[in-house]
């Protein structure tokens, strides 16, 4: 019998390593259909760590985030707007951290404090996906631009994110207020609010939903409008003339996370050569250059964005979400 229990204590001792493994969890917005590709090469490259992600929108994440601020659950921010990271930033709740590999990320791509407080993994922007099947049946031009919105012609079939709940929204609204100014960029929204049937909680939505022939036209970012157009849906993507929103998606340690050795380890990660080659798969600017760029997409981005104050946003975030649902959350 004592032989027994020394070969069952041997054995759980071999087993041991196998079965524990330092876990960190993950707040991410990444959308789900990417997180599954990454999944298999962070596990790949992390095999003794346990990745716990919990996927919500953007603006989902800030309100959780924010609200844990006293009892924070997450270890790592991963794939969330640059913009929401600095608002995070001057709340205290980012650890400072220089992940391995820090050197070959562009300066665009990073927050200016050294160590950094967060990094910036690829650039998303606006877009719009028209559907030609309901362009042809309503009888409605092609949109070319912003100020093609709000002409009298898109009544109705136009879905734009909303941009409490949406990153996608948040960077669509910010850039139009200052392209325009504050005073006309309310009036320019005034117009387009017109025009719009629904505000849907996700940035991806107002796509899909156009490449399902619920809409005509979604605005949302150029990720998805070319992956819906890819995967055969009767959909083109205009980047509007005057210049497409945009943000980053960005990394960052949390206060929580500041002792994790599996947190710094997936972040070291989730800026290494094999990852920003997965996300150069979805998005035309990464941090780290030399990628090809994705079918469909713009060779320069320079010149398709308009220039996002990434500072001037995250100052600006809650009186200009406030303003927003009070024109137009009713």
């Amino acid at each position: 019998m004592r032989r027994l229990w020394t070969v069952a204590a041997v054995l759980l001792m071999l087993a041991s390593p196998a079965l524990a493994k330092d876990a960190v969890v993950v707040y991410t917005a990444i959308e789900n259909e990417q997180i599954a590709e990454y999944k298999k090469a962070y596990e790949q490259a992390l095999p003794n760590v346990d990745v716990k992600i919990l996927r919500l929108s953007t603006g989902d994440i800030a309100a959780r985030f924010m609200a844990e601020k006293d009892n924070m659950q997450a270890d790592v921010v991963w794939g969330v707007a640059a913009t929401n990271m600095l608002v995070f930033k001057h709340a205290g709740l980012l650890e400072p951290y220089a992940p391995k590999g820090l050197d070959r990320i562009q300066p665009l791509f990073r927050d200016k404090a050294t160590p950094p407080t967060w990094v910036g993994i690829d650039i998303y922007m606006s877009a719009f996906c028209v559907n030609t099947e309901v362009a042809k049946k309503a009888n409605f031009p092609m949109p070319a631009s912003w100020a093609d919105l709000t002409k009298p012609v898109y009544k109705g079939q136009v879905v734009m994110p909303n941009p409490a709940s949406s990153g996608t929204g948040y960077l669509s609204v910010v850039s139009i207020l200052q392209r325009l100014g504050e005073q006309k960029g309310w009036e320019y929204l005034d117009a387009l609010h017109k025009n719009v049937a629904e505000y849907t909680k996700s940035g991806s939505k107002p796509c899909k939903d156009a490449a399902g022939g619920e809409r005509g036209i979604g605005v949302s970012f150029e990720y998805v409008a070319a992956k819906m157009k890819k995967d055969g849906a009767p959909v083109e993507m205009v980047l509007p003339r005057e210049g497409s929103g945009y943000d980053m998606e960005a990394n960052s340690l949390t206060k929580k996370g500041r002792n994790n050795a599996a947190a710094r380890a997936f972040l070291d990660w989730a800026i290494s050569g094999d990852a920003m080659k997965l996300y150069a798969q979805y998005f035309a600017a990464v941090g780290v250059t030399g990628f090809p760029t994705p079918a469909g997409l713009p060779t320069d981005m320079t010149k398709v964005v308009y220039p996002n104050d990434f500072e001037w946003s995250a100052k600006n975030r809650d009186r200009i979400l406030a303003e927003w649902s009070r024109r137009y959350a009713k």
